[in-house]
């Protein structure tokens, strides 16, 4: 976690996300930033499903994907969508810190016993399932899931401003993630 940017003032946020959208959500979130008024979104979020996080920002500021572990492989067509369709040119990646995508293989038998007691799956189809899909949706370290997944969107995406950040469950605070 050493790795983390804490954003308490202004001067804080680094100055190539200054004056960005990217910016502004740090504006907004962390130092309480009135909010503007917006008619269509600058920004799209790629942040966790977690039910513990929320973001304080404005209505129509942002496109939001949410995806286990901010996990986008599987969902670049929307992220191309918000580029293209929603002329969107900066993406924050906000991962976050005691995610359940980390360590899957520790939450089998929980994960095959919730598919068979509470979805009515029966016990084979249920580890067939987490053994086929769990290696791709487990993101191992999630400061270094984000920071990597963020140089993956890049390559893709290199007109495309990627800010890697870390959401804190206990402040609710963002962390931009340092990169050299």
């Amino acid at each position: 976690m050493d790795r983390l940017v804490p954003i308490k003032s202004l001067k804080d946020i680094l100055p190539e996300y200054r004056s960005t959208p990217i910016g502004k959500l740090l504006e907004y979130h962390n130092l309480g930033r009135p909010y503007d008024n917006y008619d269509t979104a600058e920004l799209l979020v790629g942040m966790c499903m977690d039910n513990r996080k929320h973001l304080h920002i404005p209505d129509n500021f942002a496109y939001i994907i949410r995806s286990g572990g901010a996990n986008l492989r599987y969902s670049e067509f929307k992220v191309s969508y918000a580029i293209s369709v929603g002329q969107v040119h900066h993406i924050a990646l906000i991962g976050h810190n005691q995610c359940g995508m980390v360590n899957l293989v520790s939450r089998k038998e929980q994960f095959i016993e919730g598919l068979v007691n509470n979805a009515g799956w029966d016990k084979v189809r249920a580890e067939e399932h987490f053994i086929h899909f769990s290696p791709m949706f487990e993101i191992g370290n999630e400061v270094d899931f984000v920071f990597s997944e963020a140089q993956r969107l890049r390559i893709k995406y290199p007109k495309i401003q990627i800010a890697p950040i870390m959401y804190l469950v206990e402040d609710n605070k963002l962390y931009l993630i340092r990169e050299s």
